[in-house]
């Protein structure tokens, strides 16, 4: 049996502490963008947006995070000093370096695949956590993936179940799990990197990982001008299909081919209820992407995916913002 569908447009929780609660600031690290707000009792105040820092030193992202704090505590009119804690959601992965993250991102850190994927900088990782644990007593960094699925548990559509998981269709492709009620993390807080999956050997496919044609490769936000270069980039060519272009509609059935497959995959490995779908590539065009992937997984092997459900971000397009929350609320 189907479990039944959250609401089509649920009631946004408030971004808001219990009375009397001090101060909190939260981190959305994206390939793209940064985000950060500080929220208190009065709410979420001081939203700031930045593109992700990709040059200069290798804590040059960490440096553009304090600034961020900072700015956002000044737009709200808190002190800085009254933050009690730092919620970090970055997409990943992650090493630790005497026992703090730095993150081994693809589309952000350029010494991991080379020139080849033209970033503007060679670093290995990048630091992240050292910097912030300096300025802050309390600082929590969770893979953004773990961090919406904990949000999506707690305030969205995934609320009540014990076997989900929450996918990320953006820049990167990755993934928060849970089966039996437990959040999956692994040795280094990187379970759920399932855009990393191998599908395929394409060779105008290279990952900024490094590897050649796995899921991120073949489908991410960035990867889809790669591939495809006689369009702009990933918005173009959905807004093509969705007005009956059949070079762009081709395009569009194949990166949901791959996409539903990785779901299938989750699906079967994991055997979940519910997978709760986010990222601005997904998020933008839901409508027209979300029975396309449904298609690749109705039927195929029904005693693995009867009963699982694909649905739309309960927490829409802020799932980053209330997954940075989850982590110090």
């Amino acid at each position: 049996m189907t479990d039944a569908l959250p609401p089509a447009d649920p009631v946004m929780p408030a971004m808001r502490l219990p009375a009397g609660a001090v101060p909190v600031a939260c981190v959305d690290i994206g390939g793209t963008k940064v985000a950060v707000n500080v929220v208190d009792a009065q709410g979420a105040r001081g939203r700031l947006a930045e593109p992700t820092c990709k040059e200069g030193a290798p804590d040059a992202l960490a440096r553009q995070v304090l600034r961020m704090i900072g700015a956002s505590c000044e737009a709200a009119q808190v002190d800085v000093r009254a933050v009690a804690a730092v919620g970090v959601a970055s997409c990943g992965p992650f090493v630790l370096n005497r026992g703090r993250v730095e993150l081994a991102t693809p589309n952000i850190c350029g010494g991991l695949a080379g020139s080849g994927r033209g970033l503007p900088n060679d670093w290995a990782t990048a630091v992240l956590e050292a910097p912030l644990a300096e300025a802050f007593a309390r600082v929590v960094v969770e893979n953004d993936g773990v961090a919406a699925l904990q949000a999506e548990r707690r305030w969205g559509a995934l609320q009540g179940l014990d076997h989900c998981a929450y996918v990320t269709w953006s820049t990167g492709i990755g993934a928060g799990l849970c089966v039996d009620g437990r959040v999956l993390r692994g040795k280094n807080g990187n379970a759920g990197h399932a855009g990393h999956l191998f599908v395929s050997d394409n060779i105008d496919a290279l990952c900024g990982c490094g590897n050649v044609g796995d899921v991120e490769a073949l489908v991410a936000g960035n990867a889809l001008p790669r591939r495809f270069p006689a369009w702009l980039d990933a918005a173009s060519i959905l807004i093509a299909a969705r007005a009956g272009d059949a070079g762009a509609n081709a395009i569009i059935d194949e990166i949901c081919r791959v996409m539903g497959r990785m779901l299938y995959d989750l699906i079967a490995l994991l055997d979940l209820q519910r997978i709760s779908l986010g990222g601005s590539v997904f998020w933008h065009h839901r409508d027209f992407l979300l029975p396309r992937l449904q298609a690749q997984i109705a039927g195929k092997l029904p005693a693995l995916t009867d009963g699982c459900t694909l649905v739309p971000a309960g927490l829409q397009e802020r799932v980053g913002d209330y997954a940075a929350l989850a982590l110090v609320a």
